[in-house]
């Protein structure tokens, strides 16, 4: 059944950091209400609540899943949590909205993208690059065979920052540590862009002194000889560029490629054929609810863009990456 309704009403499951970016991102979205708000303490929903104009606060998950006013949620918390709380939800008959990485492991993703298809709700893992307008330009280009046949892609999503020991980012029990964190985001994207699973996958990684990766390295080999080369991490700050080559050309995607405001075509003798500027709006995860509240409007339940056979094989590459380094978290024992 398509929705036909002017405002989709919107549940934000936690009331971290990025929640409060997503109640952000609601507000500039006309056909959107962020309507309830869930956290496990009541205090803290309700802090929320005042801060974003929120409706109904509430002090358990569980409420805000039952609340059959509310249509979706977004869920934000912890990567160790994600399939508890989107189980929960889809159960409950929600559509959900679930932060990356989508689980911990290929297994968990497996399981929650199972819920969703017994349930019929629409699941999508919330994650920017496939949603923003320059993207699907820079898709358009490779697609179009403006580069040739695309051979290798090269992109950095690193950050520096002196974390607490006790920062959720270096938890391994929380899916701490720089490849969930933020190496999903050129893993996803080399899988966006080549639309097809690598057939080798080898990395390195830096396990610090929490027991969690600090940064590492992956390259993915695919079917045609293509290569994907990544690098990721939280203590080490980089540019944040990604460079796609071809045969015939080349395309160099400025910082911070994932959220992307220009983009560089190149001929193979490295000359300038022409530039894409295109400012982002908000913060951007705007895009991801613009994108979930079309394809409720359209009936789908999942989305054609983050489709969800991308991102468990995310998942599954993600495994393959981490196997070599003995980098085990909790959940893996379930």
């Amino acid at each position: 059944m398509e929705h036909t309704k002017d405002k989709i009403k919107w549940g934000i499951l936690s009331t971290g950091h990025i929640s409060n970016k997503f109640a952000e991102a609601l507000k500039i979205l006309p056909d959107a209400e962020l309507y309830a708000v869930a956290s496990r303490s009541r205090e803290k929903a309700e802090i929320f609540a005042r801060r974003h104009g929120v409706r109904h606060a509430y002090g358990s998950y569980q409420a805000l899943a039952d609340d059959p006013e509310v249509e979706v949620i977004y869920i934000g918390t912890p990567h160790a949590f994600h399939l508890e709380n989107a189980v929960m939800c889809m159960r409950a008959g929600k559509a959900v909205l679930c932060e990356k990485a989508l689980t911990i492991n290929a297994h968990e993703a497996e399981e929650m993208i199972r819920v969703a298809r017994e349930e019929n709700v629409f699941l999508m893992e919330a994650m920017i690059p496939p949603h923003v307008p320059l993207v699907k330009k820079i898709l358009q280009w490779v697609h179009n065979g403006r580069i040739g046949e695309l051979r290798m892609i090269r992109a950095a999503r690193c950050i520096r920052r002196d974390f607490s020991p006790e920062a959720r980012q270096l938890k391994l029990e929380l899916g701490g540590g720089s490849l969930l964190d933020v190496g999903v985001y050129p893993i996803s994207f080399a899988s966006m862009i080549f639309e097809k699973p690598p057939e080798g996958v080898s990395g390195l990684g830096y396990i610090g002194q929490y027991g969690s990766d600090e940064q590492g390295a992956a390259l993915l080999k695919y079917p045609n000889g293509a290569i994907a080369d990544l690098v990721f991490a939280l203590r080490t700050e980089t540019v944040n560029d990604a460079y796609l080559y071809g045969t015939k050309g080349f395309i160099h995607i400025d910082e911070i490629f994932a959220v992307p405001e220009r983009a560089t075509l190149f001929d193979q003798n490295k000359q300038i054929v022409e530039v894409l500027e295109e400012p982002i709006i908000g913060n951007a995860l705007n895009y991801e609810a613009e994108e979930v509240m079309r394809c409720l409007r359209e009936g789908l339940k999942e989305s054609p863009s983050m489709p969800l056979e991308r991102s468990l094989e995310v998942m599954r590459i993600m495994d393959r990456i981490r196997e070599p380094w003995k980098l085990r978290y909790p959940n893996d024992e379930r």
